[in-house]
């Protein structure tokens, strides 16, 4: 299983940008998908994730300016940020709690996308 993200890059304070992150290989079911960050020197920190029935939940530090949506039958999440700052730059990472066809639940994660928030 790999999971394909795509969509970082330079944007402006107030700006918008969309992420997205594809699931490709022998997949029976995915469980959670999220999405999280990471900023040099300091932890990879949690953003936002949704449940296989369309559950969402956002890091506080998000909430009310990113919105998390997957479609399912092409096994995709996405993550819509507006009113972006400059601190939210990091490099964003996708990542899917993937079930195999013999039923085991296993993490995966993206190759990880750059978003710079600047002027």
């Amino acid at each position: 299983v790999q999971l394909q993200a795509s969509g970082g890059g330079l944007v402006q304070p107030g700006g918008s940008l969309r992420l997205s992150c594809a699931a490709s290989g022998i997949i029976f079911r995915i469980n959670d998908m999220g999405w999280y960050r990471q900023t040099p020197g300091k932890a990879r920190e949690w953003v936002a994730s949704i449940t296989s029935s369309d559950s969402t939940n956002y890091a506080d530090s998000v909430k009310g300016r990113f919105t998390i949506s997957r479609d399912n039958a092409k096994n995709t999440v996405c993550l819509q940020m507006s009113g972006l700052h400059p601190e939210d730059t990091a490099v964003y990472y996708c990542n899917a709690n993937v079930v195999s066809v013999q039923n085991i639940p296993l993490d995966y994660w993206g190759q990880g996308t750059l978003v710079t928030v600047s002027s």
